[in-house]
């Protein structure tokens, strides 16, 4: 396993409430005990700037921001990230696990926002380095399983409403057809079952 997951980008991702920083953290212990030298981080966020981006975005107070401008600042945030951490760490044959990346903007902004997940990846191009990981892990789950594990004050980007964030579970399901290395795995079952199946998957690479 070390030989294949050095230098190989991982991404979990999937609706809110779904349990991708508990599936993270299960994940990166795993690959650390393979031997690998793993690097998560979360997206938009770890660089100076991108969690400067990231306050503006959950900011309750910008209700009023309109999904393009929702689009250039989570890829202004990650095209940092790119230049300080994800290019050198994949360079230096570190595995890198990311807790989001471009798949849920598709969902989010492109899918229930109404902005084109075609535009979203057009836009990516010109702004990465690299569009795709080697693997994207959706965690699929339902709303009312999602509202469940939400027991908390409520970010500017979930409080968008049931309607809303059922296209976004629509716009990640759609993403598999679109790139051969997204896969879904169902996020209702428990916490051990999920980090099993997600194993399966990055065995797979």
């Amino acid at each position: 396993m070390k030989e294949k997951l050095n230098g190989k980008f991982v991404v979990l991702d999937g609706p809110d409430g779904c349990g991708k920083s508990t599936q993270t953290r299960l994940l990166s212990e795993w690959i650390a005990d393979q031997g690998v030298d793993v690097v998560p981080y979360r997206d938009p966020g770890t660089t100076l700037v991108g969690e400067k981006i990231r306050d503006i975005l959950l900011d309750t107070a910008h209700a009023g921001m309109g999904d393009n401008v929702e689009v250039l600042l989570y890829m202004a945030a990650r095209a940092q990230l790119w230049k300080e951490h994800i290019g050198p760490d994949l360079a230096a044959g570190k595995c890198v696990l990311m807790d989001r990346w471009l798949s849920s903007t598709c969902a989010y902004q492109g899918w229930a926002g109404g902005f084109g997940i075609e535009k979203v990846i057009k836009i990516a191009t010109d702004s990465l380095d690299r569009v795709w990981p080697d693997l994207t892990v959706v965690l699929d789950v339902d709303l009312a399983t999602a509202a469940k594990r939400m027991q908390r004050n409520l970010d500017r980007m979930e409080q968008k409403g049931d309607a809303y964030h059922a296209k976004v579970r629509e716009g990640f399901l759609k993403l598999p057809q679109i790139h051969a290395s997204v896969k879904v795995v169902d996020a209702c079952q428990s916490v051990e079952t999920v980090h099993e199946d997600i194993l399966m998957l990055v065995q797979g690479l």
